[in-house]
């Protein structure tokens, strides 16, 4: 685990005051920069030393086989992972002839900044060489947002004792070489040198790369030039091979003068676009970057930034790590889907390759949510990439003899990735996910061009999936059977609560929207009769219970397996899957991450509130968190069931899953579903805030240890302002239109230019602490009761 004196804790940075090497890995990830189309790790300027180096395209990916030891019909045959396209970070220093490099001579000082409201890499460093001589270095890095195929580098060297003799190459290059992915030299051998040389050129201070992929066949294009400042006699050359792009810059350097060398790298990449065409798109990229020059680039960068942190800061007063960390958090989901412009959001977004690049559900059920109330813009393209890949998840419905579409549980391209099946095929909860993010996204903005055109198609053809993969049983009663929730723990199982129930969410919408837009819905072949089977499907599904515990079993059958052997099982036996066999791990009562919770969570209207207690005390002690996706869902029922003082620690294990690297694989990239999780366990959980049926509620509650919680949310062209303190909340409208909200389930309205105040509420009643496994509390709750 990072320890915090790694990092200071500041409300709009994140810093780093020495560089620690044994934890350069994990900084890499934390000090990624993105817009979501293009990813640049957090190496040093230098390239050495580095732990992963990373430089990614979003969809650029390659394939690879999928082995199975017996073979059966319908695996997918071919995988798909993100590679590392050509790296244009590197600006390679030498002092009279020395190369750069923090494990020889002297770092005197070494200090590394994210500013969460710039959006700039700040690295300031002194060094002095082997030979003894000392020079200051200064950094500053951007992925731009404004201008989606640029990045760029500000590179400063100064002399501070004696003359120096300084060489500054700056680099393009291809086909890095990485450390083998995951240990499997299969994976490594089909990903070697994934990049084949298709042109390259330079002239003046520019080079340019262009390469295509040896199998999935992607076309990527990558260019850079300079502007250099320095002393009379600097000189400039240029180079270039089939695999590297080199600008050299060389100076004599007295003390106190400065070489400054800004760098602009473009990046474009196609599966269908000539070469000419890439090339050209590439340096008209440069050719802009050039023309906004640094300054302006810059400047970009801080409007783009100040727009969002007025729609989607949140204050948190009395706990400045989780104040820090949220920001955190949200600059990161920002970044993973700013201009990713109808691509996917990966788990990791494009701050390493952790998962191989691929999106999960995790993207409609963690991220969307919070970009759809403050980046509605980013919401919408996440969604139309979905709906892009919709002949290829119709194709795998038809292979797997359902009506449809079936989406895949893991990809880059659209095709299935997992070669698991019970965890990935099974998996089609995924289906619902997406109707609710189309829902969701729909009721936070009224986009209705978006809900007539994109939207209806993805519930339409998500709900005929449901209606071919359920039945009618002999009661009538409609089931789902032999299929994975959320819980990877319970595979192949009948009736999972999670499923059914967003399943009925995604039914009911679809038959609503086909009402709506009757000519729409003959253009996609719906009948009367069909939307009337959705609706029956609906209103007759199986939401299993249990009478005699009085809770809702995660699957039916659930309740009656035999409860996992928590006491027989050690700390180093975490995460379970790794010490233990799947089928022992499916016929156990035993939680990997939040399922039934989640249910609560997005269908809270399907549950009575003693409901929800008894359910959140029941799995509560069963649920051991091997997800890095469960904190913030047991931090948002916490809270609406009572217990915000467990609420506030599964807050703060949400927030700081990768800032203190709590399950110890922040070096394959962030966790972006779990940075997104510190803000759904904010805002809906201490905030109470739920949107059902075009309702939107609030119930806020802070734990002891806060004063004040503030956030804003977009909601249809308007913003809310929402300030929460111990004993009342205040709602704000920015807009002339009046706003209908429920506060703790009283009706109220927020009149512009007129706040609405409300007491909040004490809890119901004095509720019993839940337990959880043995060892498995929430980070802060177990150092607090160590201390005791």
């Amino acid at each position: 685990m990072i320890e915090q004196s790694a990092f200071t804790v500041e409300p709009w940075c994140l810093r780093e005051c020495n560089l620690q090497l044994d934890l350069l890995a994990q900084a890499e990830s934390l000090f990624a920069l993105s817009n979501g189309h293009i990813g640049w790790r957090g190496n040093l300027d230098e390239g050495e030393p580095h732990a992963l180096p990373g430089s990614y395209l979003n969809g650029v990916y390659e394939l690879r086989p999928l082995p199975y030891a017996e073979a059966g019909y319908g695996y997918p045959e071919s995988g798909q992972t993100v590679i590392n396209v050509t790296n244009g970070k590197l600006i390679r220093l030498l002092v009279d002839d020395e190369p750069f490099d923090p494990r020889y001579g002297q770092l005197r000082a070494h200090e590394r900044e994210l500013d969460f409201r710039t959006g700039l890499l700040l690295r300031k460093a002194e060094w002095v060489s082997p030979a003894g001589q000392a020079i200051r270095l200064t950094s500053t890095r951007l992925v731009s947002l404004s201008q989606r195929a640029v990045a760029a580098i500000c590179y400063e060297v100064e002399a501070v004792d004696d003359p120096a003799r300084i060489v500054v190459q700056s680099e393009l290059v291809a086909n890095e070489q990485l450390p083998d992915p995951n240990g499997d030299p299969r994976v490594a051998a089909a990903l070697k040198d994934p990049l084949i040389p298709e042109a390259h050129g330079a002239y003046a201070a520019t080079a340019d790369l262009v390469h295509q992929t040896q199998r999935s066949g992607l076309r990527v294009a990558a260019a850079m030039d300079h502007t250099v400042e320095g002393p009379e006699g600097t000189r400039t050359t240029s180079e270039s091979f089939p695999n590297l792009g080199r600008v050299t810059v060389t100076t004599v350097l007295h003390p106190g003068q400065r070489l400054r060398l800004i760098k602009f790298v473009a990046y474009g990449w196609s599966g269908e676009r000539s070469l000419p065409a890439l090339r050209d798109q590439v340096q008209a990229a440069l050719t802009a970057a050039n023309h906004t020059g640094w300054h302006g680039l810059c400047a970009e960068q801080r409007d783009y930034l100040s727009d969002f942190w007025s729609r989607a800061d949140v204050e948190v007063d009395g706990d400045t790590k989780i104040q820090q960390a949220v920001r955190f958090s949200l600059f990161h989901v920002l970044q993973a889907g700013a201009r990713a412009e109808q691509r996917a959001i990966p788990a990791k977004g494009l701050t390493g390759p952790g998962y191989d690049g691929h999106c999960f559900w995790d993207t409609e059920t963690f991220v969307l949510p919070v970009l759809s109330y403050t980046v509605p813009s980013a919401a919408a393209h996440a969604l139309r990439w979905r709906h892009s890949t919709m002949p290829k998840a119709a194709a795998r419905a038809r292979q797997l003899g359902l009506h449809g579409v079936a989406f895949p549980w893991r990809t880059i391209h659209g095709e299935e990735c997992s070669s698991y099946w019970p965890a990935g095929t099974a998996a089609f909860h995924i289906n619902a996910d997406i109707a609710d993010a189309v829902i969701r996204y729909v009721a936070a903005t009224g986009d209705t061009d978006f809900e007539a055109g994109v939207g209806m198609e993805l519930l339409v053809e998500t709900a005929r999936l449901w209606c071919s993969l359920g039945h009618h049983d002999a009661q009538g009663r409609f089931r789902i059977d032999g299929v994975t929730g959320p819980d990877e723990y319970s595979a192949v199982v009948d009736n999972n609560v999670y499923t059914n129930l967003m399943a009925q969410q995604n039914l009911d919408a679809a038959a609503a929207l086909v009402e709506k837009h009757p000519d729409r819905a003959r253009e996609l072949g719906v009948n009367a009769e069909e939307s009337a089977r959705w609706r029956d499907a609906a209103r007759a599904m199986t939401i299993p219970f249990d009478d005699l515990l009085g809770i809702h079993p995660q699957a039916e059958g659930f309740t009656r397996h035999q409860e996992w052997d928590f006491a027989a099982t050690s700390p180093d036996q975490y995460p379970l899957l790794l010490h233990f066999p799947y089928f022992d791990l499916y016929r156990k009562q035993v939680v990997k991450q939040a399922d039934l919770v989640l249910a609560m969570h997005l269908r809270g209207d399907a549950f009575t509130a003693a409901q929800k207690a008894r359910n959140f005390a029941y799995y509560e002690r069963l649920t051991v968190r091997d997800s890095s996706l469960s904190a913030c869902t047991q931090a948002v029922v916490a809270a609406e069931v009572g217990h915000t003082e467990l609420a506030y620690d599964y807050l703060t294990e949400a927030a700081l899953m990768d800032l203190k690297d709590l399950e110890n694989n922040t070096r394959d990239g962030l966790h972006i579903a779990s940075l997104a999780g510190s803000w759904l366990a904010l805002v809906a959980g201490l905030g109470g805030m739920r949107h059902y049926r075009g309702v939107l509620s609030f119930a806020p509650r802070l734990p002891a240890g806060l004063r004040k919680l503030s956030f804003s949310i977009y909601l249809q062209n308007q913003r809310l302002y929402v300030d929460i303190g111990q004993a009342d909340a205040r709602y704000t409208v920015s807009d002339s239109r009046p706003l209908r909200i429920l506060h703790h389930g009283t009706p109220g309205v927020i009149f512009p230019h007129q706040p609405l105040v409300r007491p909040i509420p004490p809890p119901p009643h004095a509720l019993t602490d839940p337990q959880q496994p043995i060892g498995r509390e929430p980070l802060r709750r177990r150092r607090r009761r160590t201390q005791e």
